[in-house]
């Protein structure tokens, strides 16, 4: 299927985010801060980024501007997961150039919808 970056610092739900897409037939790359998810993403080129926006290091906003900022990675699509929920939060995301955003608490169906959905829309 496709590879998949998920970097959170909660484990729990790094656990339940790479259980439900192992499930779903993707191959999966973790990490818990933002530095090793910019170092991941450089070394592995995933298919999608899903990045929580609170991490230490580097938030999920920096590691998602950073690859906007290099050609190399600039077609990472990004998917921002977290509890910041306010429009202006929303906005900001977009803003830095996540192609979605999803509020914690989440459905884990949901998300392994919108990575499916922002691989396809990628890859036509």
């Amino acid at each position: 299927m496709s590879t998949v970056l998920i970097a959170d610092d909660d484990p729990d739900i790094l656990d339940l985010i790479q259980f439900k897409l192992e499930q779903a037939g993707h191959t999966l790359v973790t990490a818990t801060d933002g530095t090793s998810a910019l170092a991941e993403a450089r070394r592995v080129t995933p298919d999608v980024a899903v990045l929580d926006v609170a991490m230490p290091g580097l938030s999920g906003l920096d590691v998602c501007r950073e690859l906007r900022a290099d050609a190399a990675t600039a077609g990472i699509p990004v998917i921002l997961l977290t509890a910041r929920a306010q429009e202006s939060d929303v906005e900001v995301g977009f803003e830095v150039g996540a192609d979605d955003y999803l509020t914690k608490p989440f459905s884990p169906r949901e998300l392994v919808s919108r990575v499916a959905a922002v691989i396809g829309r990628t890859r036509a």
